[in-house]
């Protein structure tokens, strides 16, 4: 199998954390196991259908651990991996930067941040 070229690395790390809810779900991950119902809850706006692709998608690149509890209800809940927890830096900066965006083009951050755990600080 041929090796995927990169033209910059930054392609390699969108490749796997890009897109509208990769980074939402691992700031959720961050604080700590999530089941999916859990996600979904905290994620306004994202369908079942994208939260199970997102879910595997990052299960695959070895970004999060999917744990399976041998029960009835089945019970599963998500957690970052070792390799995980290595980009946490990169989605605190992001959200910093984020933030300074939306005062500097709104000014007042509650005009348009929803109210969300991840925002209370």
């Amino acid at each position: 199998m041929k090796a995927k070229r990169y033209n910059i690395p930054v392609e390699a790390a969108l490749e796997v954390i890009g897109g509208k809810w990769k980074c939402v779900i691992l700031c959720h991950l961050m604080r700590g196991k999530k089941r999916t119902g859990e996600l979904k809850k905290l994620m306004s706006g994202i369908t079942q259908k994208m939260l199970t692709q997102q879910l595997r998608e990052l299960e695959e690149d070895g970004i999060i651990n999917r744990i399976i509890y041998n029960q009835v209800p089945p019970k599963v809940e998500y957690e970052l991996t070792e390799y995980g927890w290595s980009v946490t830096g990169i989605l605190e900066s992001l959200s910093a930067w984020g933030l300074q965006h939306i005062e500097r083009v709104y000014g007042d951050k509650s005009a348009v941040l929803e109210e969300n755990i991840l925002n209370e600080q």
